[in-house]
């Protein structure tokens, strides 16, 4: 089922508030995701760009035309879904007046609980007139691509962010502006004798990648995975950028429907526990069996957690030994050994 976000944009067109799209034209969808049909006579080609693995996916299986980033320009219009950061729908909209013709349509919509009203009204302080249109829990709202967008996409654009002076990430991935407190906690436990190959699971922007290579410098090697694309892009300048000589590989995948071809002595994880905006510790269990799954015999599994998180039932389901290593007010760190 698609979330209502999503039919919220396609509302205008489907109630008739919008001219629909021709044939032959080309629109740009940012944000995209599968579930929704197009309104009946929705003629135009849609280029979808989605980054994040699973979403992208989805997509494919609706063999919708789709991309991890966003490729070309000349666009007729532009559609924009709108997600929880807002630096990223931001930098969306950036994209979108770079990209899109002159006169081209631009529609965006996003649920209240994403901040739309106030999006809306950030970029009506632009001039660029249109309209808008509330529906299923949101808000779409609409223009026509001005001739200049050089100072509004300016100042919408996101840049990079660097995290105690050595980290690039941007807004849109998981702990963009700090480094996140419980990553910083497992790395205090990472094994220094450790040397074999080792696996992140979730790497995000690399940050457990770089301290296991600081902290056990017999380390093998380091294979990243991670199902943000642009996260994962992140990574690779970070590893490349903190610990050069470390043997890398990288993965776009989704570690809850994607296996790892190869088998390792040691993965770290900080596992996700949201699937879009519902709290789910049922994608981190996912992907502590599929790292069960992914360990050599012997192997060893590090995680780290909320403390109310009930992940170690999984441990002891998945793993011939288990335990905690140390907790603190608000995350623990687990093991497994296979």
């Amino acid at each position: 089922m698609s979330r209502d976000a999503l039919k919220t944009l396609f509302h205008p067109f489907s109630a008739g508030i919008l001219d629909l799209p021709a044939e032959g034209q080309r629109y740009l969808f940012l944000g995209a995701e599968a579930g929704q049909r197009l309104p009946e006579g929705f003629a135009a080609g849609i280029d979808a760009v989605q980054p994040l693995r699973p979403l992208y996916r989805a997509l494919e299986g609706q063999r919708a035309k789709v991309t991890p980033t966003i490729e070309g320009e000349g666009y007729d219009g532009a559609l924009i879904l709108c997600g929880k950061h807002k630096g990223e729908n931001e930098n969306r909209i950036a994209e979108a007046l770079r990209r899109v013709n002159e006169g081209g349509l631009i529609v965006i919509a996003g649920g209240k609980e994403d901040g739309i009203q106030s999006l809306r009204k950030r970029i009506d302080r632009f001039g660029f007139g249109g309209d808008h249109a509330p529906k299923y829990h949101g808000v779409a709202f609409w223009f026509r691509r001005p001739a200049d967008v050089s100072e509004p996409a300016g100042a919408l654009a996101t840049r990079p962010v660097r995290v105690e002076g050595r980290f690039t990430a941007a807004p849109g991935m998981f702990s963009h502006d700090r480094i996140d407190e419980g990553s910083e906690l497992l790395a205090t436990r990472i094994p220094e004798d450790f040397r074999g190959h080792a696996a992140d699971f979730g790497a995000g922007w690399g940050y457990l990648s770089v301290l296991l290579a600081e902290r056990a410098p017999g380390l093998k090697g380091v294979d990243l995975f991670e199902a943000d694309y642009n996260a994962l892009e992140a990574a690779k300048e970070n590893l490349a950028e903190n610990c050069p000589d470390v043997p890398t590989r990288f993965y776009w995948q989704d570690l809850t429907a994607e296996p790892p071809r190869d088998h390792y002595d040691l993965i770290v994880m900080n596992p996700p526990f949201h699937e879009g905006h519902a709290a789910d510790h049922g994608l981190g269990a996912s992907m502590i069996r599929m790292a069960a799954k992914s360990l050599k015999a012997g192997g060893r599994l590090m995680l780290v957690a909320n403390r109310g998180l009930p992940y170690e039932p999984v441990l002891k389901e998945a793993f011939k030994d288990s335990g905690e290593v140390c907790r603190n007010a608000r995350f623990k760190v687990l093991w497994g050994r296979k």
